[in-house]
């Protein structure tokens, strides 16, 4: 499968980058004590460091709305999910444990405040394109609701949009069955290449460490 970056998404939005993950052989299980301690640690801290600090002062959080912007989305009304997280643990609503692969794809959410997708690969057909969403688009989420991905950063394969930084697609969730897995991680252009090729590769060497399997990864820019 080949991930592709439209030519509008990169003349909106210059400097877009994305890190791909690719899983086989996985197995998604409850998730280890380790890591559903520190996913409930972390998120204490968030929470008191936000008793004096506003969600919009985060570097990533920052960045993310303002690629928003870019793409024609109000960032006040449409909150990608790295800002959406935070808002819930403003609110001392912590997000509890889904399952190995969501509360780590949410541990990683969080440290790097940004977005990041991952798909069940094997529900996927054929390459995937990034592209911003047209008028009539949209998808059921997994929020439960119809979602509008107008102008929106979403991700499709040849059966329509399953992925976007907002919410992602009840279509292509990833669940206990899964066995092979697509992460799409939307980094921060200012974090540079290098930075970025790390957090990714850490992100991937973790995944593993948890789930077994074989990885492989790379990045992708305008």
């Amino acid at each position: 499968m080949e991930i592709l970056i439209s030519t509008e998404l990169c003349r909106k939005v210059p400097g877009f980058t994305i890190g791909i993950i690719e899983y086989k052989d996985i197995q998604i299980a409850s998730s280890p004590q380790m890591l559903k301690g520190r996913l409930q640690l972390f998120q204490e801290s968030i929470y008191f460091e936000l008793l004096d600090k506003n969600i919009t002062e985060f570097d990533g959080i920052q960045e993310w709305r303002q690629i928003f912007k870019q793409t024609g989305k109000d960032p006040n009304r449409y909150r990608h999910s790295a800002e959406a997280i935070l808002r819930r643990i403003k609110r001392k609503n912590y997000l509890q444990p889904v399952h190995s692969a969501i509360d780590l794809n949410n541990f990683f959410s969080l440290e790097y405040q940004i977005p990041i997708g991952i798909y069940d690969r094997d529900t996927l057909a054929g390459d995937t394109i990034i592209r911003i969403g047209e008028e009539h688009e949209e998808y059921t989420g997994l929020n439960g609701r119809v979602n509008s991905l107008h102008n929106l950063i979403v991700s499709s394969d040849k059966n329509g949009p399953f992925g976007s930084p907002f919410v992602d697609s009840e279509r292509t969730s990833v669940s206990e069955e899964t066995k092979n897995a697509v992460q799409i991680i939307y980094l921060r252009p200012s974090n540079g290449s290098e930075n970025n090729i790390k957090m990714t590769e850490s992100l991937m060497n973790m995944f593993t460490q948890i789930h077994g399997g074989e990885a492989s990864f790379n990045i992708k820019g305008c």
